[in-house]
């Protein structure tokens, strides 16, 4: 399954402009700016910062599972002027900081909120070290993540799972990533992409303020795929040649804390009539490919879910999206609080059987099953 949670607060931490605030901006920014000579470099750096408790509440529970990825999400809004390669890194923040209300074109700045020279601002004026050039926010540094881009701006899908379990196993105190170039406290080292006259550009994402829906988001993904299927039989091989999958029982709303678990059927397009069976073959449950965590991608059935406005993938084909089987039928269960409420989504379909053979076959399923989620 994929679960998403949304930031709690989120802000960028200007170096140029040392003690301003901009908590409320709709922006976050990893910025890098310099002179025309290549001196007098300025950079940026993100704090986001999300509530686990509803995730150690699952996990302590057994809903989670011990097989659990964390992603970093975080959408492009308009990056500029890029470099053709380069990375980002995240790393656990190491001290409390307050998000604040100020905005990066307030004047005058706004000064309460974390900044490049303060955790919460300038009244209480607790610096983030006691060395003044050595701002900029302050992090752990046995453990990090990281991604790369490639040629052209992308959102980022950050796989930040090493720093998430070192906050659930009670080994740092969870206080938010800081997302940056690589660089130093302070941004003194000059051989690094932050400290180099090298000109990279600036990444821009959505913050939590956003009145888009693209707001940063921490997903949780992990394999909960049962397999029992009692008396069924399984689709045969001239059935998944010719396949027709539906849902059954599909409702246009759902409210958005709702738990739901959706039933998938399949059958072959023109069922073989039998004289000496009075059932109808269109009535006759089959179940669909199995798959398993080790060869995802492979044999299986998986759904994945999009926004019907923006065709934006919500929830890929992988590890949480791999389709169940009870006695019953094919199934899957889907946390609807990890979408937006007020909007409307769709479900499609991906069936593959005889993979790493030459008769396997993929087939996608795009049949308008769309929903809503309500408040």
């Amino acid at each position: 399954m994929n679960y998403f949670i949304f930031p709690d607060i989120d802000t960028t931490l200007y170096q140029a402009t040392g003690s301003s605030n901009t908590g409320l901006d709709e922006i976050l920014e990893i910025s890098k700016t310099m002179s025309s000579a290549g001196g007098n470099i300025k950079v940026s750096r993100i704090l986001i910062k999300f509530d686990l408790s509803d995730i150690e509440k699952s996990i302590n529970n057994g809903t989670i599972s011990s097989d659990r990825k964390f992603y970093l999400n975080m959408y492009d809004a308009n990056s500029e002027n890029l470099s053709t390669s380069q990375s980002l890194f995240a790393y656990p923040i190491s001290q409390s900081w307050q998000e604040g209300q100020g905005t990066f074109s307030d004047d005058p700045i706004t000064t309460e909120g974390a900044s490049w020279e303060f955790r919460d601002g300038q009244t209480q004026s607790t610096r983030w070290s006691s060395t003044v050039s050595a701002s900029g926010g302050t992090w752990f540094t046995e453990v990090y993540a990281s991604q790369s881009f490639e040629y052209e701006t992308d959102d980022m899908r950050m796989d930040v799972t090493p720093i998430v379990n070192k906050w659930l196993d009670g080994t740092y105190a969870n206080e938010g990533f800081i997302v940056k170039r690589s660089g130093s406290l302070g941004n003194t080292d000059t051989n690094t992409d932050e400290g180099s006259q090298d000109r990279l550009g600036n990444f821009k994402f959505f913050s939590r303020q956003t009145h888009t829906i693209y707001p940063p988001k921490l997903e949780v993904e992990w394999y909960d795929t049962k397999w029992s299927t009692g008396s069924l039989e399984p689709l045969d091989s001239s059935e998944l040649e010719d396949l027709i999958v539906y849902m059954k029982s599909l409702r246009p709303e759902y409210k958005e804390k709702s738990k739901v678990k959706f039933r998938l059927c399949g059958r072959g397009r023109y069922p073989t009539k039998s004289y000496s069976n009075t059932s109808s073959e269109y009535l006759t449950q089959k179940y669909l490919p199995s798959g398993s965590i080790e060869n995802i991608g492979g044999d299986g059935a998986y759904y994945s879910v999009k926004d019907t406005q923006t065709e934006d993938v919500i929830i890929p084909y992988g590890t949480g999206s791999l389709i169940s089987c009870d006695s019953t039928g094919n199934y899957f269960n889907l946390w609807m609080n990890g979408l937006q409420s007020e909007r409307y989504y769709k479900f499609e379909f991906k069936v593959v059987s005889g993979s790493n053979t030459d008769e396997e076959t993929v087939q996608y399923f795009d049949d308008d099953f769309v929903f809503k989620v309500v408040r």
